[in-house]
């Protein structure tokens, strides 16, 4: 499914508020990052540091810290858990973020603690693509 000709994979969960995103892996784990949208609205990342292995993490709370060209910003999670791994690529290439942001560009994984409760507030399947459009609209981005 395509937002303004960004790509948002069918099989994830969005938070459209926050710009990310969480894959549920199966196992009470999930994988999370940061949107197609969410970077283009951020611009280039040159420095993106998850949280350390062992830390719990709220849904809506910071999962990881990135450096843009003039600020510092705290990447919110989608899901609540336990951090069980991070992306260790990112620390010499924080650009994966922007060429694969639903692949190779991965923040984290974590052990889900409250899933029910957490898909709740994300978006998923087809109500995706018009959430992340109202939200580029909010914030002024052109197609």
């Amino acid at each position: 499914m395509s937002a303004l000709h960004l790509h948002c994979p069918d099989d994830l969960h969005y938070h459209v508020e926050h710009q990310v995103w969480a894959r549920l892996d199966g196992d009470g784990l999930a994988t999370v990052g940061i949107t197609a949208l969410g970077i283009q609205l951020a611009g280039e990342i040159y420095m993106c540091r998850p949280k350390t292995v062992g830390s719990a993490v709220e849904q809506g709370r910071s999962i990881a810290v990135v450096e843009l060209a003039k600020s510092i910003v705290s990447v919110k999670s989608p899901v609540s858990g336990s951090v069980v791994a991070v992306n260790p690529r990112l620390a010499e290439h924080p650009g994966l973020a922007h060429e694969d942001p639903y692949g190779t560009g991965w923040l984290a994984q974590l052990r889900l603690t409250d899933v029910d409760t957490d898909l709740r507030a994300l978006v998923h399947g087809e109500a995706v693509a018009p959430a992340m459009q109202h939200h580029a609209w909010l914030h002024r981005v052109q197609e």
